[in-house]
């Protein structure tokens, strides 16, 4: 009996046992057989900007390496929403990424509602750039500030009527600036544009005197001497300005303001394509000419797994996010 009983639950068991093992068997295939087709990374920026020509220099290197074409598709639009809301929506099947951005990931903060939940509604892959923060002066305007300090007590000294400008209410640079106010206790006017371009182009021209800028888009300008670089917001200093000191050098120990980049998939993306995008990712950011020519453009390689990735986008989400709150910032 006890061997009639054995037999009978053989074929259960193996049925079973084989149930278990499809699912895993097909991931596997499909692991093999991916990438069979082109590739889209959603970039919820214009073309030519900081994230935008990031995500082409890494996706060339990448494309290589999977033998696939990665396609780059620019949908801008709130602060990087549009284009996070369309790879939210798209099939989790591994040929749709999008490349997260620091305004992006705060969006909900300043917007509202979004129509995503960033953490709900994606994966994480990998950190693939940081964008160092460059606080510049007009010289001409601010020909005695040199440093960080300078350019508070002439704050203080002016009783708050000062002005900085940035790139947009809700933008890196005007949190950045608060947040430095704030810990700093001093006042300056905020006087928002719309973008970089139109606010640098002013700062040159004398008719506002300070800005916390993506160093892209002043690095040319500080190198021909129209604009004075006195502080960095990096935790460390960057390789292109050796000589400005941080703002945690200037009495501010502990402050890293860095603005940076990452790679999402739809949640639910095979685990197996993740762990490949986030392999490949890394080879990427290590090659020699990857990170020059992402230095050529004012970002730094800096790759971290997609669990740090998780974690840094909490932790940015959540202190930023006080900023926001604290300051009544809001782009809506």
């Amino acid at each position: 009996m006890a061997s009639l009983s054995l037999r009978t639950l053989r074929s259960p068991l193996r049925r079973a046992l084989l149930a278990l093992a499809l699912p895993l068997a097909a991931g596997a295939a499909f692991a093999q057989a991916w990438p069979a087709k082109p590739i889209t990374l959603i970039v919820p920026f214009p073309p030519g900007g900081p994230t935008d020509v990031a995500s082409r220099i890494v996706a060339q290197k990448m494309s290589a390496a999977l033998g696939q074409n990665i396609v780059i598709d620019n949908r801008s639009g709130a602060s990087g929403t549009v284009g996070a809301a369309a790879a939210a929506r798209a099939p989790a099947d591994g040929y749709t990424f999008v490349m997260l951005a620091t305004p992006t990931l705060l969006a909900s903060h300043l917007y509202g509602p979004t129509g995503y939940d960033i953490f709900k509604n994606f994966t994480p892959v990998g950190s693939v750039y940081d964008l160092p923060i460059v606080l510049v002066v007009n010289p001409k305007a601010l020909p005695e500030v040199t440093g960080l300090q300078g350019l508070i007590a002439k704050a203080k000294a002016e009783n708050g009527k000062l002005n900085y400008t940035t790139a947009g209410a809700g933008s890196f640079g005007h949190l950045t600036t608060e947040q430095l106010k704030n810990i700093g206790k001093f006042e300056m006017q905020h006087v928002p544009y719309r973008g970089s371009a139109p606010a640098v182009t002013d700062l040159i021209g004398g008719q506002v005197p300070a800005m916390f800028s993506d160093l892209v888009a002043v690095i040319p300008h500080i190198r021909a001497g129209k604009l004075r670089a006195i502080a960095v917001g990096s935790g460390q200093r960057v390789s292109l300005l050796p000589d400005v000191k941080t703002v945690a050098e200037q009495g501010f120990p502990g402050f890293d303001a860095t603005s940076w980049g990452g790679l999402l998939a739809p949640a639910g993306t095979p685990k197996d394509v993740v762990e490949r995008m986030s392999a490949e990712l890394r080879k990427a950011l290590a090659d020699k000419e990857v990170q020059e020519k992402l230095q050529g453009v004012g970002s730094f390689a800096a790759y971290r797994t997609a669990d740090q990735t998780a974690e840094r986008m909490r932790q940015d989400f959540e202190r930023w996010g006080k900023v926001i709150r604290d300051n009544h910032i809001t782009n809506q």
